[in-house]
């Protein structure tokens, strides 16, 4: 023991999946999974000491031991890395006119799409939105997901905004999954905004943006650079007052047409999120750079497009992250190994790749280096399936989820 602490067992599992030794980037084999049979985790004040076998890790001195409620099969905690949880509404309306024929823009141009939730998200107090974007948040916590981005972007004014980063932070002290808050204040040109798109952008970077790193509400800026959004050239500047003022980067690119990815290059922007409409010439700029491609199949299913293309992705040497991106309008459902599993499909993805998708890599796309592996000195976020082997939780697609989860070694969910 230190300190008078004694280190904590869980175990025995039938596998251990750690995702240790997988490089950052590129295409992975099955082959390349650490897999650790009748294994155990040690730990201690939340991080973990050592992962191996069971038994050799029962004779650490002092170690208290919890029996494996199951004995399954053990994962480090996903990461959700794209998610715009905080929101009130619905966009049910959008979703059946979609269906009927008529396209994400057009909606929004007729005063559905996010413009819609924007005013339903306003209607709510700081309290009423933290609550629900808690919910939400143990929502996913019960599918694994022990780490959660959430965006704002559906305020869309100095005060709206900041109401949604303080509720935001209001729901992490709720939730028991961590929360990651992202400022996306230029997620549209609101409609009651008297001025041009620039002007929109000015009004952020010198007015919301020092108050949200002043108050420590988010570390994060993200625009979307889209058609019926804000271009390369009007984002740009945007996003230079953002990094002076110490903001990472990160951006809504190549959905429906290109030029965000370059922009996430040229910027040294974290990740590049959506990329359904991504190009060879963009994804040949994205391996190139230190950008985390995301995929977001949930947007995909929901709108009825394309998927991102992970396969080209991964073998020009791109990092690939895969997130929910679980929102009102074009991603609803917030089933992330679902939405996974059947990109999965589309894109010929090995269980290797999606699982680092969701973890290690999903991890470097919020700059966090404590989380994703099962190793030493990483957070004891780890989570169990009743499962004989980990090729069976990808391969039911959603239908088998955690019996177990836990975060910062500390069971946070059992599934009767």
């Amino acid at each position: 023991m230190k300190n008078n602490i004694s280190y904590q067992l869980t175990g025995p599992f039938r596998e251990i999946v750690t995702l240790a030794g997988l490089p950052l980037k590129g295409a992975l084999k099955d082959e390349a999974l650490q897999v650790i049979p009748s294994g155990g985790i040690l730990w201690r004040e939340g991080m973990i000491e050592a992962v191996g076998a069971f038994e050799a890790l029962a004779k650490t001195p002092g170690a208290v031991i919890t029996e494996s409620r199951t004995g399954g099969v053990v994962l480090p905690g996903f990461i959700d890395m794209h998610t715009h949880i905080a929101f009130g509404g619905t966009r049910a309306d959008d979703f059946a006119l979609r269906n009927g024929g008529s396209s994400y823009l057009e909606i929004a141009e007729n005063g559905g799409g996010i413009w819609s939730t924007v005013k339903a998200t306003r209607d709510l107090d700081q309290q009423e939105l933290a609550q629900l974007t808690a919910q939400r948040a143990d929502a996913l916590l019960r599918q694994g997901i022990t780490t959660i981005e959430v965006k704002s972007g559906y305020g869309l004014s100095v005060e709206e905004e900041l109401k949604s980063l303080r509720a935001v932070q209001d729901a992490g002290r709720i939730a028991k999954a961590d929360l990651i808050a992202t400022c996306l204040a230029a997620h549209t040109l609101p409609k009651d905004f008297n001025g041009p798109p620039g002007a929109y952008l000015e009004l952020m970077a010198r007015e919301l943006l020092p108050l949200v790193k002043s108050g420590q509400l988010a570390h994060r800026v993200d625009a979307f650079v889209e058609k019926g959004a804000f271009s390369a050239a009007q984002i740009l500047p945007y996003f230079r007052e953002a990094k002076a003022l110490g903001f990472a980067i990160t951006v809504h690119a190549d959905q429906f047409s290109t030029s965000g990815s370059e922009v996430a290059v040229k910027t040294g922007a974290l990740s590049a999120d959506h990329l359904e409409s991504a190009t060879e010439k963009a994804i040949a700029l994205l391996a190139g750079s230190s950008v985390i491609a995301t995929a977001l199949p949930g947007a995909s299913i929901g709108l009825g497009c394309a998927f991102a293309p992970a396969r080209k992705l991964l073998d020009a040497g791109c990092s690939l992250a895969i997130a929910t991106d679980w929102n009102p309008g074009s991603a609803p459902m917030g089933a992330l190994m679902t939405q996974a599993s059947i990109l999965a499909c589309f894109e010929k993805l090995t269980n290797a790749e999606v699982l680092a998708a969701l973890t290690f890599r999903a991890a470097a796309a919020l700059a966090l280096r404590d989380r994703g592996v099962l190793t030493s000195g990483y957070n004891a976020d780890f989570i169990c399936y009743d499962a004989d082997s980990y090729k069976e939780i990808i391969y039911q697609q959603g239908r088998l989820q955690p019996v177990q989860v836990w975060k910062n070694g500390v069971c946070v969910m059992n599934r009767e």
